[in-house]
């Protein structure tokens, strides 16, 4: 049976369409030559690629991740790919992140409004849901085994130096946009890294035979 990717809301594909992979580095690409080889292997195999993604306080990089990541793979009709976030520590999805997802077209709702809120994010009508909440890396939610962990930030990189049941861990760090809190420059500069991690990504969805 032949499947579809959902049809992403308009907003988001235009998003997307804005895109300019031409834009990463060499260098760059080498960091995310790993998760390349990752998924493509795992295709070869015909099995599930889990992806976790891993940042400190699972608030802000890890989550932009997770999102735009689950996002391209519905765009590149990339099949079984189960995107995960977690952190070293559980605190609370930064409501600037969601601002920012919500700019670029993502239909997100709260769910549970707590100190750690639950979010509901889609990117198409008929996809399923991201559910998105701050948690530790190893929480029941994410995958215990058969998945590939993605270090976004430095400082959990180097705080983790095991990942329990990651078959392979992947260094791919971004810096924090939390530096420019209640500036002026707060809205600008987290879009800024949204599109960063949207383009790497796409890169990455766009370099898989399936």
């Amino acid at each position: 049976m032949i499947t579809t990717p959902s049809m992403l809301f308009p907003e988001i594909d235009t998003v997307i369409t804005g895109l300019d992979p031409e834009t990463i580095s060499e260098e760059r690409k080498t960091i995310l030559q790993p998760l390349v080889d990752f998924i493509q292997s795992k295709i070869s195999k015909n099995q599930e690629i889990r992806l976790n993604f891993i940042c400190t306080h699972n608030s802000r990089r890890s989550h932009l991740s997770q999102v735009w990541a689950q996002t391209m793979a519905n765009y590149f009709n990339i099949k079984n790919v189960f995107c995960y976030s977690g952190g070293t520590e559980a605190t609370a999805l930064f409501p600037m992140v969601a601002q920012t997802l919500q700019h670029s077209g993502f239909d997100i709702k709260t769910i549970s409004k707590t100190e750690n809120p639950i979010y509901s994010i889609k990117y198409s009508s008929n996809a399923h849901p991201i559910i998105a909440f701050s948690k530790k890396l190893d929480d029941d939610f994410n995958p215990k085994s058969e998945f590939a962990a993605i270090m976004t930030c430095s400082q959990a990189d180097g705080g983790c130096p095991f990942i329990a049941g990651a078959e392979q861990r992947i260094p791919i760090t971004y810096d924090d946009p939390k530096t420019f809190d209640n500036t002026p420059q707060q809205a600008e500069k987290y879009n800024d890294r949204s599109l960063q991690i949207a383009t790497e990504l796409f890169y990455v969805f766009s370099q898989i035979n399936s």
